[in-house]
């Protein structure tokens, strides 16, 4: 199975905040980036499409995808950082269980929101499903924290190396391809 890995494109939130699960607005340049992916799929059949339904996504998948059939799947969500979404880093690093959490993001949940554990256990859950459908070739547009766990998966590479190494621009396409 090949998995076309989508990011979302940019948002209208300013650099530098925390919006994990918010369900914010698409920005100025989405018809441009759009653009730009549907020039790499143009030529591409997919058996399936998989979205995130937070709308960053759902606006994505809809316009890249408008004959097909989109599956939302709350799986592929980003992190949910509980009471840090939409606040700075800044502001989340000078909160004293904020600097223990950047400083053990792997393991510890975010301030009244989810771990890191815990979104791969529901990514890799998604992922398993996928994988009993038998299907070829699969678009799955979402953030970019899910695209670094599904490579991880896919790659049995330690999440970590990924987060210093693998950062996904805004509307790009990851292909990871599954046996």
């Amino acid at each position: 199975m090949k998995i076309y890995a989508i990011r979302h494109t940019r948002v209208k939130v300013d650099p530098g905040i925390c919006y994990g699960q918010t369900d914010v607005a698409v920005s100025d340049s989405f018809e441009h980036e759009k653009s730009g992916c549907k020039q790499e799929l143009e030529d591409v059949f997919f058996d399936k499409v998989y979205s995130s339904p937070l709308f960053r996504c759902k606006v994505l998948a809809e316009s890249l995808f408008p004959e097909k059939q989109i599956f939302y799947d709350a799986r592929l969500k980003e992190l949910n950082f509980g009471e840090w979404e939409m606040k700075s880093w800044e502001d989340i690093y000078a909160d004293p269980y904020g600097k223990i959490w950047m400083d053990n993001y792997q393991t510890l949940p975010t301030l009244g929101g989810e771990s890191y554990p815990e979104m791969v256990q529901r990514i890799g859950e998604f992922l398993e499903e996928l994988k009993e459908k038998n299907l070829e070739q699969v678009a799955i547009v979402a953030h970019a924290g899910v695209i670094r766990i599904l490579k991880s998966l896919n790659e049995n590479t330690p999440i970590d190396v990924l987060f210093e190494n693998f950062k996904p621009e805004y509307g790009s396409i990851t292909i990871l391809e599954k046996k």
